[in-house]
C-alpha cells in the first residue's frame, strides 16, 4: 500500500502525541508550568533518576515544548512559551472530561474537598476576611506567587499554627492541579479550627488562569 500525499503531514502532527504519551513527561511540563528548574530539581520532583529525566526532557525539547539555558554549569529548563501552558490546561480539562477514569483517580488523590476557583480567588484577593497561604518550599515561593498570599511551607504548618488568625478564610494552594499537599493542609487547618479551602489547580492553575 502506498503512502499517501498527507503521510508526512501526519507524521510530524504525531510527534506532539508522542512526546506527550509518557506520564514521565507530562509530570516534568506540570513542574515546568510553575518555574524553570535544574534538571536534578526535575529528577527529584519527578521522583525519576537522572538520566532518565535528562533523555525525557530531551524529547519534549525536540518538538520545541521546552527550552533551556545553561548558567555556569547548570541547565536550567522551562517550557518554551505561554502557548505550550494553554495547551496542556486545555488537554488536562478534555482528558477529564472524557475519562472517567481519570476523574476517579483524581478524586483518589485529593479527596472530596472543595476547592476554590481561580476566578473566585481572584475576587476575593481584596477582601481582608481571606488569607492565602502557599504550602509549597520557600524557593518555589520565591520565584513566583499569588499576589498577597503568605509562605508557610507544609513542613512548617503544624509549628508555626499560632501565626495564622483565627478569624480569616483560609484558601491554601501548591504547585500543580494534581498535587495533594494543599489538601492534606486544609485538613490540618481544619483540624484545628481553621475555615480553609485548598484552590483547585494550584498555582499552576492560577498562572494559566
Amino acid at each position: 500500500m502506498s503512502e499517501s500525499p498527507e503521510e508526512p503531514i501526519y507524521q510530524q502532527l504525531a510527534r506532539i502525541g508522542k512526546a506527550l504519551a509518557s506520564p514521565v513527561r507530562l509530570r516534568l511540563l506540570d513542574v515546568l508550568g510553575q518555574r524553570e528548574h535544574t534538571v536534578e530539581e526535575l529528577a527529584q520532583a519527578a521522583g525519576v533518576p537522572l538520566k532518565n529525566t535528562s533523555a525525557q526532557l530531551q524529547q519534549l525539547r525536540a518538538v520545541h515544548l521546552v527550552t533551556s539555558r545553561k548558567e555556569g554549569q547548570r541547565v536550567y529548563y522551562r517550557l518554551a512559551d505561554e502557548r505550550v501552558s494553554r495547551f496542556l490546561a486545555e488537554l488536562r480539562g478534555f482528558a477529564e472530561e472524557r475519562l472517567a477514569e481519570l476523574r476517579d483517580a483524581v478524586r483518589a488523590r485529593l479527596g472530596p474537598l472543595e476547592g476554590v476557583t481561580a476566578d473566585e480567588l481572584a475576587s476575593r484577593l481584596a477582601d481582608p476576611g481571606t488569607l492565602v497561604v502557599d504550602v509549597r518550599p520557600a524557593a518555589d515561593y520565591a520565584a513566583g506567587h499569588v499576589p498577597g498570599a503568605i509562605s508557610l511551607p507544609m513542613a512548617e504548618l503544624r509549628e508555626r499554627l499560632d501565626e495564622l488568625p483565627g478569624e480569616r478564610q483560609i484558601v491554601a494552594y501548591c504547585g500543580g492541579p494534581y498535587c495533594a499537599v494543599s489538601s492534606e493542609a486544609v485538613r490540618v487547618l481544619r483540624e484545628h479550627g481553621h475555615a480553609a479551602h485548598p484552590l483547585d489547580g494550584g498555582y499552576l492553575g492560577w498562572q494559566q488562569r
